[in-house]
């Protein structure tokens, strides 16, 4: 037991260093004004109230939310057929298509993220191709759509192998029963496997959205420097006006927006289970 509280020891000083220091941190810029000096610090909600009643912050608050759900719909509705059908081959076959999936994440997101912009500019590949079948060039850079595609594209692994995972965690033979008990496929889908697999689909949404809500790279990449969303905000605050107070305020804002949404994806989590028990 010594041993084990001894091999705790370094974790406990990591975690304390690398995250409980930077929250308190955040913390304090947040409920204070006067400048990044702490003898300067006054005790104040206005950074708060700047960004709740400015309705220029509220705007790209709505739009990095309104983002986040459709990035996060998508990846639903291509990762849940993508890893149902890799579900069902042979193990050497899911093996091939796990690492054929998660092979794009071996490479650095800004990376990929920039070879976006090359297919998705006027003169990229894709408009190449449109013009040498006679099609005009189409706008795809500096949309929603450039920024979306962005996001679907550098988080769908993470929604398909949760989906994946709880797929072939789940126990076949409830299937083989309910098929024997006169259920057609689609009875078994609905009423079986997409039950039993909903943990996959909330953990996979979980790691979708919470990245997406507050992603600042793609957005500028692939939406120019006009097209804001929050996280482009709280880097500016920081990196640009040096502004620590009001974007400590909006990262604390976000923070309790993500930890919303993980509470109210954890009940929905044991909702299911609990359903799934009872059935």
């Amino acid at each position: 037991m010594k041993q084990f509280r001894k091999m705790v020891y370094p974790y406990l000083i990591w975690s304390t260093v690398m995250i409980a220091v930077p929250m308190l941190l955040i913390l304090l810029y947040a409920f204070t004004v006067g400048g990044n000096s702490v003898s300067k610090f006054m005790f104040s909600f206005a950074n708060f109230k700047r960004f709740l009643t400015d309705k220029t912050f509220l705007v790209v608050l709505y739009r990095s939310l309104r983002i986040a759900v459709e990035t996060t719909v998508v990846c639903v509705l291509l990762g849940y057929p993508t890893a149902y059908i890799i579900a069902k081959f042979t193990e050497k076959v899911k093996m091939r298509w796990v690492l054929l999936i998660t092979l794009p994440t071996w490479i650095n997101m800004l990376v990929r993220t920039y070879a976006w912009t090359g297919i998705l500019q006027d003169d990229g590949v894709i408009n190449s191709i449109l013009s040498f079948f006679g099609a005009g060039p189409i706008t795809f850079m500096y949309t929603d759509f450039a920024v979306i595609l962005g996001m679907v594209y550098n988080f769908l692994p993470f929604m398909v192998i949760q989906i994946y995972t709880s797929l072939t965690k789940m126990d076949y033979s409830l299937i083989e029963a309910a098929c024997d008990l006169g259920a057609n496929p689609r009875k078994c889908f609905t009423k079986v496997t997409l039950p039993l697999s909903m943990p996959g689909v909330i953990s996979g949404i979980t790691l979708v959205f919470l990245p997406s809500v507050s992603s600042f790279c793609i957005p500028r990449m692939l939406g120019g420097g006009s097209y804001v969303m929050v996280g482009t905000i709280i880097e500016s605050q920081f990196l640009t006006a040096g502004d620590w107070n009001f974007g400590s305020a909006i990262s604390l804002i976000m923070a309790i927006i993500i930890m919303i949404s993980m509470y109210i994806t954890k009940k929905v989590d044991k909702g299911e289970k609990l359903e799934g028990a009872q059935v």
